[in-house]
């Protein structure tokens, strides 16, 4: 296959790339490497993937239509898996209108693209966050999704409306992926157990926004990039799954595991919940495992251990 990869070089996208790379297929990464975090940190992950033969690297923006349709005419493009977008939930209350011009307008410009030059397949990165301060536990597929409590959620719930604008006018398969929050080596600096582990080892204060008590679904990154490439293999029609772990871990429990990993004691900062934030998040993962055959098998306690180990090697 020849895939388009947007968002490449970030946490996720250079994992997939090395693993489409890795089965044989030829790789275009579209990534404008923001500063949203140090692009040098973005360059070194595909370092690996720019040695590759089958691997082609653009830095553009996913809004410019020349360039993006550029991209589309000179690789011959078969399958897009859509990964670009501003991510996060606190900044995108800060500045909602970028996250509405990238996520938004750039998925249409992605979309229209796809259709104009015969994508066969078109995979889209969505988010737990859709599903908001949901009563319903585990969150499944079917569950409203019309009360997202984020601009950053918002604009997730939207671009899976238009992908579905797009299958129904063009009959172009689209499958959409809500990913429970992905951990791992080379994770965002800014994310949760990037930033403990970072605190906690070098001694720092750790803020802890809440009781402690708030629960999330993390999703080891070997679990999400198994979960990809099963939907780039299954792609038809027009389709949503949850990608996660399908297991709630405390945010108290989650702090002892790395203090367990590190060999050291947190100093917790308790502070107020942050405006965006939900209290849980929780896979149904029961129709993704039925479709595609997805079956997370990374349990927190050694997907820390793995991430810890990781972080001290970047640092020593």
């Amino acid at each position: 296959m020849n895939i388009l990869v947007t968002g490449g070089a970030g946490f996720i996208g250079s994992h997939l790339c090395e693993k489409l790379l890795g089965r044989g297929d030829t790789v275009v990464c579209l990534d404008n490497f923001n500063t949203y975090y140090d692009p040098a940190v973005k360059r070194d992950n595909i370092s690996g993937a720019m040695k590759h033969k089958s691997f082609i690297c653009v830095e553009g923006d996913i809004r410019d239509k020349d360039l993006v349709r550029t991209v589309f005419s000179k690789n011959s493009i078969d399958t897009v898996v859509h990964l670009a977008a501003r991510a996060g939930v606190r900044p995108s209350i800060e500045d909602p209108h970028l996250y509405q011009q990238v996520n938004v307008e750039g998925t249409v410009v992605m979309l229209d693209a796809a259709r104009e030059y015969g994508v066969s397949r078109f995979i889209m990165a969505s988010s737990s966050s859709v599903y908001g301060n949901n009563k319903k536990v585990p969150f499944a597929e079917t569950d409203n999704v019309d009360f997202p409590i984020s601009p950053y959620a918002a604009t997730k719930k939207a671009c899976e409306l238009l992908a579905y604008t797009y299958y129904s006018l063009y009959d172009m398969p689209v499958t959409c992926l809500r990913f429970f929050t992905v951990y791992g080596p080379r994770q965002r600096p800014d994310m949760a157990i990037h930033k403990f582990v970072r605190l906690i080892s070098s001694g720092s204060q750790v803020p802890l926004f809440g009781d402690g008590s708030t629960k999330r679904d993390y999703t080891f990154i070997t679990d999400i990039i198994d979960g990809i490439v099963r939907s780039i293999e299954n792609c038809r029609g027009y389709e949503i799954y949850n990608l996660g772990e399908s297991r709630t871990v405390e945010l108290r429990y989650l702090i002892s595991v790395i203090e367990k990993c590190l060999g050291k004691t947190a100093d917790i900062q308790y502070l107020p919940m942050q405006p965006g934030d939900v209290t849980i998040t929780y896979a149904d993962v029961h129709k993704a495992g039925k479709e595609l055959g997805y079956k997370p098998s990374v349990a927190i306690e050694d997907g820390i251990r793995m991430f810890t180990e990781w972080y001290i090697t970047q640092i020593t």
